[in-house]
């Protein structure tokens, strides 16, 4: 997530120079061919480009209100994570007690229970994260998105699950190992635990139900996550919509051919090309948001900042059991000051 009030216009230059390259290249052809080969039949009058002009902008709108409710909703579904977390903890931390155990323990004892709990808790922040880092066919994997991603540490990696090592016994972080959806077994061995404590006396019934309603409310947050992830925006739709706009930009220099015709000036119809090549880049930037947009856990620049949240949560969850030695902020990487 880019966190400076707006993009540098440089920037966006540089982010789609590649099109400004194929346009200069689309445009400057029928202006070559009409102006020295004569070729005035290439003009095409700028009514049925317009009519098709305004069709793509309404697809154009569409694709893109579709992709910023997917953004938005993730960043929901992430808030809910966040306040869930806070709660989560200091229930574990304030239900879990002596006051219904007949053998009683000691407050260090419950001091390592309540980390243990927690301390799993991050690890499912931390599973989620690299599960939702899982790059997919339809998400953006060149080689500036690959560098990005591991500037910042959040590219796909076999082995990025041993980090939950520090925050599990090695009995759990085994038998994660044997498992494919890490952060969902977290969550199982987390309602195992608390179950062990019910029976033990540690929690009453009550409070048990309450905690593990709370994990049933990490599993929603979980899938809701997971599916945004795992079920693309519609293909057919993506499809549609990058032809109808490259049909338009195609078409557009032949109907801007006569615009300037009119003028007196000797070098008005070279403006063809500028004026030209400025809509095109208009039309191009609003599908590349759009497109950008669609995936918010692919950690680029429009995403939802999941990494730089778990690792939030971590520090705010950790110090309301009164941890000291608790992980720095993350930093925004490159040059623009990406959250990831």
């Amino acid at each position: 997530m880019y966190i400076g009030k707006r993009f540098p216009f440089w920037g966006t230059v540089i982010w789609s120079k590649k099109y400004i390259l194929i346009f200069l290249i689309l445009d400057i052809i029928p202006i070559l061919l009409y102006k020295f080969l004569g070729w005035h039949w290439l003009a095409i009058p700028w009514q049925p480009i317009a009519l098709i002009g305004i069709a793509v902008s309404f697809y154009l709108g569409f694709k893109n209100n579709s992709s910023y409710d997917r953004m938005w909703e993730a960043r929901k579904i992430w808030g809910g994570i966040v306040n869930a977390s806070r709660t989560f903890t200091i229930m574990a931390r304030d239900f879990i007690t002596n006051e219904h155990t007949t053998e009683k323990l000691s407050e260090k004892e419950l001091k390592a229970i309540h980390k243990s709990i927690v301390h799993r808790h991050v690890a499912w922040l931390k599973a989620l994260t690299y599960q939702l880092r899982i790059p997919k066919p339809w998400e953006h994997n060149s080689k500036s998105d690959d560098l990005l991603r591991k500037e910042g540490d959040i590219h796909h990696e076999d082995d990025h699950f041993i980090k939950l090592k520090p925050y599990i016994s090695l009995d759990e972080y085994e038998y994660l190992m044997t498992k494919g959806n890490k952060a969902s077994h977290l969550l199982s061995l987390q309602s195992k635990e608390l179950l062990k404590l019910k029976l033990e006396g540690q929690i009453e019934d009550f409070r048990h139900m309450e905690l593990e309603k709370m994990l049933g409310e990490f599993y929603t947050l979980q899938g809701k996550s997971e599916r945004i992830k795992n079920f693309p925006f519609p293909r057919q739709y993506a499809t549609v919509n990058f032809i109808f706009v490259w049909i338009f930009l195609v078409l557009l220099p032949f109907g801007m051919l006569n615009i300037f015709k009119g003028s007196s000036h000797i070098y008005s119809s070279w403006l063809v090309l500028p004026f030209t090549m400025l809509v095109s880049w208009v039309f191009i930037l609003m599908e590349m948001i759009g497109e950008y947009s669609e995936n918010p856990f692919e950690g680029l620049y429009n995403d939802v900042p999941i990494s730089s949240m778990a690792r939030s949560i971590e520090i705010d969850i950790r110090q309301m059991l009164d941890e000291t030695e608790l992980p720095k902020p993350l930093e925004p990487v490159g040059e623009h000051r990406i959250m990831l």
